[in-house]
């Protein structure tokens, strides 16, 4: 069998097919269209009609493209940018009637019990009691658990971009007190879940997201190119010295750092913030950078529980809807 999942992010739409085989995704090919949805929302946080376009271009592109690899029909999935826009309803609709494609919408806590089930795969049982951060464009994903799936499971307002857009649009070197207000809130944000984390003890703490893997490359983590099962670390001392570097160049010289790709240049401060912001306040010393993340999760949940996890009815499901989260919570089976 060969499954696939396109993942409609904030700054590109990512197809990822996989033979369903053993167990476990193998992977097949991947491809991504750099959309930036996030350069093109307004101070509302609403998509225009230029937006929407293009998302249904990328979208038709991806869910095409699967069909060519002979994949069964992909999930096609967003994330915060259309989940959190005034017009999401609108958005989906847009998207079904132009494409015939189902564009889902999950909720932030769903996000993270996806993503900590691929990191739990990757990571095995000896990770033991298991704590996983992901930073995406929109929100910061924060999960702990035992077993397979998590017993805790949050989304926060903490995204890369977002917090680049509401307190460092400056493309200058940011002023010391532009960085104090970026920690004020995250720090904010994130203490009431930190104190959690801190009080279940994780013996491991997994790291996912593009965000995390640059900025691991940045604080001296192997390049991708040494393949996925060489050990990345990233530690807080590290990622202190990372903010250091980041901070003391524009946002238009962050590329030419290690590991910093241009079109997430502007956004690798921000993120940096909120991860060694996020380990200080849980007590965490050491991230391990893991490769797989919610795609996978997604990937997993196809093929352990059948789809079964998400029924068919829930395409294109908006959260205008108040039974909607409730109803797309992921269960124990």
């Amino acid at each position: 069998m060969r499954i696939s999942v396109v993942d409609v992010g904030s700054n590109t739409v990512r197809l990822a097919v996989a033979d369903a085989k053993d167990g476990a995704p193998l992977p097949v090919h991947t491809a991504k269209w750099r959309l930036r949805l996030s350069q093109m929302v307004g101070p509302d946080r609403r998509l225009g009609p230029k937006a929407m376009e293009q998302l249904c271009e990328a979208v038709a592109t991806q869910w095409a493209d699967a069909a060519r690899w002979a994949s069964e029909e992909p999930f096609v999935f967003g994330t915060a940018v259309i989940r959190d826009a005034p017009n999401r309803d609108e958005v989906l609709t847009t998207v079904r009637a132009e494409t015939q494609v189902p564009l889902h919408v999950l909720p932030g806590e769903v996000e993270a019990e996806l993503t900590f089930l691929a990191a739990r795969r990757w990571m095995g049982w000896r990770a033991g009691p298991l704590a996983v951060l992901d930073i995406g464009g929109g929100s910061l994903e924060v999960a702990f658990g035992r077993g397979r799936l998590p017993d805790f499971a949050v989304s926060l307002p903490l995204g890369a971009n977002r917090l680049t857009r509401e307190h460092l649009r400056c493309q200058g070197v940011p002023s010391n007190e532009a960085l104090r207000e970026v920690r004020r809130r995250i720090r904010h944000e994130l203490r009431d879940v930190a104190a959690r984390i801190q009080w279940e003890g994780p013996l491991t703490a997994a790291a996912t997201s593009r965000t995390f893997s640059q900025l691991g490359r940045l604080c001296g983590a192997p390049a991708g190119r040494h393949g996925p099962f060489l050990e990345r670390k990233l530690t807080r001392k590290g990622l202190r010295e990372g903010i250091d570097r980041l901070s003391a160049v524009p946002a238009s010289r962050r590329a030419e750092l290690p590991g910093i790709s241009a079109p997430r240049a502007p956004q690798a401060l921000a993120g940096a913030l909120i991860g060694h912001t996020a380990m200080k306040l849980m007590g965490l010393e050491v991230l391990t950078i893991c490769p797989w993340a919610i795609r996978e999760g997604i990937l997993l949940r196809r093929i352990e529980d059948h789809g079964s996890w998400f029924p068919e009815d829930h395409a294109g499901a908006s959260l205008a809807d108040p039974t909607a989260g409730r109803q797309l919570k992921l269960t124990r089976g």
